[in-house]
């Protein structure tokens, strides 16, 4: 589809590239974003946010009006080689599943016809692309799971969540950076630290970034307990 560009509130501007949650279009607004991230300093932007199909371009008024911010928006799109982003990265993310770490996972389990041990097979098997960040500082939106293990978000959402709490919502799965509210599925929790407000930056991974989980035990959660996350060379 033709990208949708429109202005918002507070000096920014919003572009929509497509209307489907998928890795293709995902894959769109990345490259996108790091297009006009390389070019924020002669475009006047202050800051790009993208999401799972659309991105929000922050503009210093002083400098630069939003129709000329459109208009790059949009030679940047007819421009093919735009559509390559960085090579992605790779982060490996240590998580005990089940019990006071997971305690959505039997019941996760349960409703997809599986055992615990298929359920975290399952959910470790797959590398995931790094769709955004948000909601909360440091929250990691990853997908997509295997279909067999998608389960809905909680009906009722926890006011608590643990920092490091991995949970799946539909075909998403994701990772709290902080401990706060959250309606999805806990079903582990990792034991390092994936984001630092006092790091430059303060979260390593990014968008269009790969992740994999993999199973550890309660002893090796203790001693990796706030080891900052490394990507994988």
């Amino acid at each position: 589809m033709t990208p949708r560009v429109a202005p918002l509130g507070g000096y920014a501007v919003y572009v929509e590239l497509c209307r489907e949650v998928s890795l293709e279009c995902n894959r769109r607004v990345h490259a996108l974003y790091y297009a006009l991230s390389s070019r924020a300093g002669d475009l006047g932007v202050t800051e790009v946010v993208p999401a799972y199909s659309s991105l929000t371009i922050f503009y210093d008024p002083r400098r630069v009006r939003w129709r000329e911010i459109a208009r790059a928006v949009e030679e940047l799109v007819r421009d093919a080689e735009v559509f390559t982003p960085p090579p992605p990265r790779s982060f490996m993310i240590p998580v005990v599943y089940g019990g006071e770490y997971g305690p959505d996972l039997e019941r996760a389990a349960s409703m997809r016809g599986l055992s615990v041990d298929e359920f975290v097979r399952i959910h470790t098997s797959r590398v995931y692309t790094c769709y955004m960040l948000g909601f909360t500082p440091g929250f990691l939106y990853l997908g997509d799971v295997d279909p067999r293990i998608a389960v809905p978000r909680l009906e009722t959402p926890r006011e608590r969540v643990p920092r490091g709490s991995v949970g799946i919502a539909g075909r998403q799965t994701g990772l709290y950076g902080i401990e706060s509210p959250g309606g999805w599925r806990i079903i582990g929790r990792t034991p390092v630290v994936t984001f630092d407000p006092r790091r430059d930056p303060p979260i390593p991974i990014r968008p269009g970034d790969r992740v994999r989980f993999y199973e550890i035990g309660e002893d090796e959660y203790r001693e990796l307990e706030g080891v900052w996350i490394e990507e994988v060379q």
